[in-house]
């Protein structure tokens, strides 16, 4: 899933939500400088910091912050990124709570990118309380229990992601795997057939089949799978190595693709 950037621009775009933003902007006057210092952040991060931190020194407040932490995560300083997330979603109370939720959200993603799975499930866990019906919060969490090898955990989350978007490829696509890794190939058939259903040349549907398949043990429906993969990707690319692993009859690693 990508990261979860906190736009403040679409909360801008329709004045009704208007007032959302201004946890996170002092003051009207500087919206600009914001809007200027995340475009920034995300296009040249290394360069973005240091005015972002001049702009919190000067008293850029919550707009700042957020740029700040912003530019670290582009810049691959991850852990330290998370932690900004965090404090600003605690300095701000309990206001806006679906503005929390996204903080904890960014959080979690980037505690996930340091490596740190067990502190990305305890952000992802604040911002689901904040924010149940957000599937993708959900699915994070899903991620992060499966990088702890937790395997009920995530396929607990993916349930009820699928739940908010019952027709979801990815999402279906992501519980097959989990429940493959879980040692449960047949649920793992069922999902990746739910997928198919809804996008019946979706690669990675076809790959998760093929590879419950192959745990099934039914080798010629798994190299059917894996063969359709390989007419339809590009040679190189990573599913189509995937395919030609599942050719070999080699099972993936345990973990789950994003």
């Amino acid at each position: 899933m990508a990261f979860r950037l906190l736009c403040l621009l679409l909360l801008l775009a329709a004045p009704a939500l208007a007032q959302r933003a201004t946890p996170l902007i002092d003051r009207p006057d500087q919206l600009q400088r914001y809007n200027e210092c995340m475009a920034l952040a995300r296009s040249d991060p290394l360069r973005a910091l240091p005015n972002a931190e001049k702009w919190m020194a000067d008293g850029g407040g919550l707009g700042a912050r957020h740029c700040v932490a912003t530019s670290m995560f582009q810049a691959g300083r991850h852990a330290q990124a998370a932690a900004q997330f965090e404090a600003i979603a605690r300095d701000m109370g309990s206001d806006r709570p679906g503005l929390r939720a996204e903080l904890w959200a960014q959080a979690g993603q980037a505690w996930m990118e340091a490596g740190a799975a067990e502190k990305a499930v305890q952000a992802q866990s604040r911002a689901l309380e904040l924010k149940p019906n957000d599937a993708e919060i959900w699915v994070d969490r899903a991620l992060a229990h499966a990088a702890q090898r937790a395997w009920p955990r995530a396929i607990s989350d993916l349930d009820r992601a699928q739940q908010l978007r019952p027709a979801d490829i990815e999402i279906l696509i992501l519980r097959a795997a989990a429940w493959r890794n879980a040692g449960d190939p047949a649920r793992a058939l069922a999902d990746a057939q739910r997928a198919l259903g809804l996008a019946p040349d979706h690669s990675e549907a076809l790959l998760e089949r093929g590879f419950a398949q192959l745990a099934r043990g039914d080798k010629v429906s798994a190299n059917n799978d894996f063969g359709r993969v390989m007419r339809l990707v590009p040679p190189g690319s990573d599913a189509h190595r995937r395919a030609e692993a599942g050719l070999r009859g080699e099972l993936p690693k345990p973990g789950l693709q994003p």
